[in-house]
């Protein structure tokens, strides 16, 4: 009896609650909650980490980096190691580094990619997603087979920059970097771990140049870096079309693209302008507070069709920006951007609009472009913007900064 008058408050209190949320929330207020809690009790206790502790413990980053330098000879072709994350069809970060490469190798540069992936994940699996999606016909292999002696050793992203610390084989020590990953965790281990991969003495080549500044300011990286480009082939403005809608780059899972901040954006916009459409992109949305059109994960030819169907576009950068605002300028689609530094630097494109990170301002930025009545003259231009932005000048870029990093470490 004791226990059961102990329990009669609790009870009580838990179904006060469940009234509440459903009053205020209905039935899928009371199912999701349950989820999460089913969900938090089934997970392990430990998570897996997207580096082994056993590369950390490794890296003894109080020592220089012991791996021998490569000299390159007058008529050899220079070999770059890529370390990388297994990617899936559409990453971002997979898309620029890829047409890199393919840069890179069309001007005779041997190209080896080594995959990281604590995960044991399906190796062929991801080495088919590189060949037929991202079109690599270079040599792929595991980084923990022993990499090949090479003029340069490029991590690509934190964890990444543990084996390659530790790998025995030649090769100048560089590390593309194309956002501040410090930044994607709360302070923790985690972002500790991330932050110390810009202590051990690689040379960064950065996606804008607000990371290169970023990294020489703060952590004395010797960085260069390149420009964003747009693929004009794929991203363009077609002719003819009718225009009725705003889209939004709609990441739920990436904390950096400010989702809910977004959605708050729009559901201002929608109460404003019912009869705008509303496109969200990049992932499979959840029930929203306004309607909209949702076309989760998009090739990018579809991608072009649906800025071509938008007056704007609202794409969230919190850390470095993503190449949404460019492929958007392309298709004459004006983008609005959360106003910071990071974006105003690496964008640097006058038809950019940009507005302080509150619902109210975003919304009323978009609400600007799509009643503006100059706005296919605006359109045009902006398109006609980024003819030049081609990711070959990205390219030569980085070519240039290896071929001067690597004669710079054969004189010393």
């Amino acid at each position: 009896m004791k226990r059961v008058s102990q329990a009669t408050p609790e009870i009580a209190r838990r179904l006060r609650q469940v009234r509440q949320i459903w009053r205020s929330e209905g039935q899928r207020g009371i199912s999701d909650r349950v989820r999460t809690a089913l969900a938090s009790y089934i997970k392990p206790t430990t998570e897996k980490w997207p580096v082994r502790p056993a590369d950390v413990l490794a890296a003894d980053l109080t020592r220089p980096i012991q791996a021998p330098s490569r000299m390159a000879q007058p008529d050899e072709p220079i070999a770059v190691n890529w370390v990388m994350p297994p990617g899936s069809p559409g990453s971002g970060g997979h898309t620029t580094i890829f047409r890199i490469i393919g840069y890179l190798q069309r001007i005779g540069y041997i190209n080896r990619v080594y995959f990281y992936d604590p995960q044991l994940g399906d190796h062929q699996y991801y080495a088919d997603i590189a060949r037929h999606y991202y079109g690599f016909a270079g040599p792929i292999a595991n980084v923990d087979d022993t990499m090949a002696d090479a003029h340069a050793v490029v991590a690509t992203s934190w964890p990444t920059a543990y084996p390659v610390f530790n790998a025995p084989c030649s090769g100048k020590r560089f590390y593309f970097v194309q956002d501040f990953e410090p930044h994607f965790y709360p302070v923790s281990a985690a972002s500790i771990l991330a932050e110390n991969t810009y202590k051990m003495g690689f040379h960064g080549i950065t996606a804008g140049r607000w990371l290169a500044e970023k990294l020489r300011a703060e952590f004395g990286m010797t960085a260069d870096h390149f420009e964003f480009g747009c693929d004009t082939s794929r991203y363009h403005r077609a002719a003819g079309t009718r225009r009725k809608g705003v889209a939004y780059y709609a990441r739920s899972g990436a904390a950096r693209r400010g989702f809910e901040l977004g959605i708050m954006a729009l559901q201002i916009f929608a109460q404003r302008n019912p009869d705008i459409e509303l496109h969200l992109y990049g992932e499979k949305a959840s029930a929203l507070p306004f309607a909209y059109i949702d076309h989760g994960l998009v090739s990018p030819d579809q991608l072009n069709t649906i800025y071509n169907r938008c007056f704007a576009g609202l794409s969230l950068s919190l850390t470095n920006v993503s190449l949404v605002p460019h492929e958007m300028i392309a298709a004459g689609c004006i983008p609005v951007v959360n106003d910071a530094i990071h974006n105003r630097i690496v964008l640097n494109n006058q038809f950019v609009r940009y507005a302080p990170p509150t619902p109210h301002a975003l919304a009323m930025e978009l609400e600007a472009i799509v009643k503006d009545s100059n706005f296919e003259q605006q359109s045009q231009a902006a398109a006609s913007s980024v003819t030049s932005s081609t990711w070959d000048a990205a390219g030569e870029s980085v070519d240039a900064a290896f071929r001067r990093v690597l004669r710079s470490s054969e004189r010393s």
